[in-house]
């Protein structure tokens, strides 16, 4: 498992944790309910990087992180 892709567990597990009422702990920080979109943006991102990660290995262009595809005006 990748560095992204373990960070992306990380930030499920915890919104699933949260989203139960319970409270999780990263390094010295406690993340409550009240924290809950903060959470969700560090999900989000890690998700990016985990799809960037994936087209990169698939050999798809990127840019950004975002899929890249070239467009055809010639007509045929």
């Amino acid at each position: 498992m990748t560095p992204a892709a373990t960070m992306l567990a990380k930030y499920m597990t915890a919104e699933a944790a949260i989203l139960e009422g319970k409270e999780v702990r990263f390094g010295d920080r406690t993340l409550r309910m009240e924290d809950l979109a903060e959470v969700r943006a560090g999900r989000q991102e890690w998700e990016q990087r985990v799809s960037a990660e994936s087209a990169q290995a698939a050999g798809r262009p990127t840019f950004a992180g975002l899929g890249v595809s070239h467009a055809n005006f010639r007509g045929n």
